[in-house]
């Protein structure tokens, strides 16, 4: 029976009652063992607890320490070497002082014996010397940290000339670098400098994963924002060869690269002459950027470039691997020729003596260019030949001409008015209007325009401003659906259609890759066209150059990757200025372009001739043919400037490549 004043209360079974109440030992109020805080310390537990707390003494607890371990240590193995040393005496004495110098000596106490005062004087100078010499070791090491973490932070200034800049960080840095790296220079040493507000060792660590081997050129990066001028001064581009501006992923933000100009032309002045080639994603920003820029800049319009490739490709398949070729620095690309022999002869006298390259165009004394010029136009003292070689030591001028039959050339048949023609536009991102538009606006009348994606109300208004734009020349029809559904694409009568155009959406932060859907999207469109048994020339346009390994196969499919491609383009502009002009001409809605025409064209086909009976042909016919393209190979072989002494034999189906006036 419990008692009101003794009352036990659950969970303190065990309590002391009492005067000692207030002693009690914790317990849980499931068990009553100990609580795990009042375990018994393990002696590594309180030799790390004593080590904690010397530590929060300071330096002289620490030194202190420090010498009698040190002591604890030396003076018993200093007494083993006294006593077994058969050269000491034996007397005690003798063997003390031993004992001592050794100590002294491992521990750079002087060792001196003699009189108590003598002693003392040599320990002391010892210390002192001690002191001096880790003073000095401590700023020495101190300095070289300090020093290596600013190096390591990427704020030190690098002193070179002649080296490539790269300001910004986006999708275009490996490409970019790794074209500069391979680009062929007469220099045996390049470098190449990146400014970015990223740590400097991810950008190296990023680098060397994506550009791998380098050669002779060095690669250095440094931290910081490239608009900043202080920051700016880091990359010494005053003295730079090249300085490209990279565009930013984001299109809202290509005010930045318009600072970024403005801060360089502050920090190089009017007078350096040094290239500087920068791209834009918004064409709304293009003027303030050039203005920013001045007439040493060339800034690109990513997205009108890639609408040009995007829509040359729909009207002739292939032409995707043509500008590959022509862009990377692997293969063969524009060059100059400085010397293109003695003034007053012709545009075709010198291109007949190019053997192993193709002569295209005529750079002018007061910088323009003049693509595929007229062949009897007069070349000028001033004037440059432009060719593609694959270098540009290789071009050399010949005395005498390659030889060709003349009986193989032929002649182009009459150009026939094409017809109507229907594309298919899967997909809707701000590229969108402007396809939709240069494709309407320059396809036959009659043609048709189908386009499907969701209603969003960005896309209705891209499509109503388009197909007000077109008038009555093309039917614009648009389907609200989702082109990433299967059910979508059965819907279609693909064998309606010329030709097939698949976009993906426009990146934004936070949200899937826009190629993930692009992918699912050309995954469905090829199983319809096995569906219906048929090959439907498909042009697609992706944002990651890797994805494109990955992509469904198709034979001589097209992929227009923008962002490697303005890379690419980047690259080759800041190596040659000229070029600008030369890609604006040949991608834009103007002038020469590339074309991809049967060889029956310029050769008897079914027999063997050289390219340059080819050559000769296209130059008769008003073009420059720049190589051919053998459809019958397994992989659609491509080849760039073929010497013209080649003979190969000609297939019906195979094409020559040629720049000549028009659209493709």
């Amino acid at each position: 029976m419990r008692k009101e004043d003794k009352k036990v209360v659950p969970g303190q079974r065990g309590a002391v009652q009492g005067p000692d109440a207030h002693r009690f030992e914790e317990t849980s109020p499931v068990d009553s063992r100990p609580l795990p805080n009042h375990r018994a310390r393990s002696a590594e537990e309180r030799l790390r607890y004593w080590f904690d707390t010397t530590l929060t003494r300071g330096t002289a607890a620490l030194c202190g320490w420090l010498a009698l371990v040190c002591l604890a240590l030396v003076v018993p193995v200093s007494t083993v070497l006294a006593w077994t040393d058969q050269r000491t005496p034996d007397s005690l004495g003798s063997r003390l002082a031993a004992v001592w110098r050794n100590t002294g000596q491992t521990m750079r106490l002087g060792g001196e014996v003699g009189p108590p005062l003598r002693v003392a004087l040599s320990v002391l100078l010892a210390l002192i010397a001690l002191f001096y010499v880790s003073t000095l070791v401590s700023l020495i090491t101190t300095g070289l940290t300090d020093r290596l973490i600013a190096l390591d932070r990427g704020h030190a200034r690098i002193l070179e000339s002649g080296h490539a800049v790269v300001l910004g960080w986006s999708e275009q840095i490996p490409t970019v670098v790794s074209e500069l790296v391979a680009a062929r220079t007469d220099r045996r040493r390049r470098v190449v400098a990146v400014l970015a507000d990223r740590d400097k060792p991810a950008m190296e660590e990023e680098l060397r994963a994506t550009v791998g081997p380098t050669g002779r050129t060095r690669i250095v990066c440094r931290t910081g924002r490239p608009a900043d001028p202080a920051a700016l001064a880091r990359v010494s581009p005053a003295t730079a060869d090249s300085v490209l501006v990279l565009p930013r992923d984001n299109p809202r933000d290509d005010a930045e690269v318009v600072k970024v100009l403005l801060s360089l032309s502050a920090s190089v002045g009017e007078a350096d002459p040094v290239r500087v080639v920068a791209a834009v994603r918004d064409d709304r920003y293009l003027t303030a950027a050039r203005l920013a820029g001045g007439p040493r800049a060339t800034v690109l319009d990513m997205d009108d470039i890639a609408t040009g490739l995007l829509v040359d490709c729909v009207r002739r398949p292939g032409l995707s691997l043509v500008h590959q070729e022509l862009l990377d620095f692997a293969g063969h690309e524009f060059h100059t020729v400085r010397d293109p022999g003695p003034p007053g002869r012709t545009f075709d006298e010198a291109a007949r003596a190019c053997p192993v390259s193709t002569a295209v165009g005529l750079v002018h004394g007061d910088g323009t260019v003049t693509l595929n010029p007229p062949r009897s136009t007069r070349i000028l003292a001033h004037d440059t030949l432009l060719v593609i070689a694959e270098d540009e030591r290789s071009t050399r001028l010949s005395v005498t001409p390659a030889p060709y039959d003349p009986t193989a050339l032929t002649h182009a048949p009459p150009e026939t008015p094409a017809g109507p023609t229907r594309v298919l536009l899967l997909g809707w991102n701000r590229r969108a209007p402007r396809i939709a538009a240069r494709l309407a606006g320059s396809a036959p009348p009659g043609s048709a325009l189908d386009i499907v994606a969701a209603p969003r109300p960005a896309t209705l208004t891209g499509i109503r401003t388009v197909t007000e734009a077109v008038g009555a020349r093309t039917t614009v029809l648009h389907r609200p659906c989702d082109p990433t559904l299967r059910a979508t694409t059965d819907a279609l009568d693909l064998a309606r259609y010329d030709a097939a155009i698949v976009l993906g959406p426009d990146p934004r932060p936070g949200h899937a890759d826009p190629d993930d859907r692009t992918l699912v999207t050309l995954v469905h469109l090829r199983a319809g066209e096995r569906a219906d048994g048929l090959r439907l020339p498909v042009v697609t346009e992706l944002t990651d150059d890797r994805n494109r390994l990955i992509a469904p196969p198709a034979p001589g499919a097209d992929f227009v990757v923008s962002g490697r491609l303005i890379g690419l383009l980047m690259a080759q502009i800041s190596q040659n200025p000229h070029l600008a002009a030369v890609f604006e001409e040949l991608l834009g809605p103007d002038g020469n372009s590339l074309h991809l025409r049967p060889a029956a064209h310029y050769v008897t086909t079914g027999r063997a001739a050289p390219f340059a009976a080819v050559a000769a042909s296209a130059a008769r016919q008003g073009a420059c043919a720049i190589g051919y393209r053998a459809l019958a190979a397994p992989d659609h072989g491509l080849r760039i400037n073929p010497p013209k002494a080649q003979v190969r034999h000609w297939h019906p189906e195979d094409e020559v490549v040629v720049i000549g006036p028009g659209r493709p």
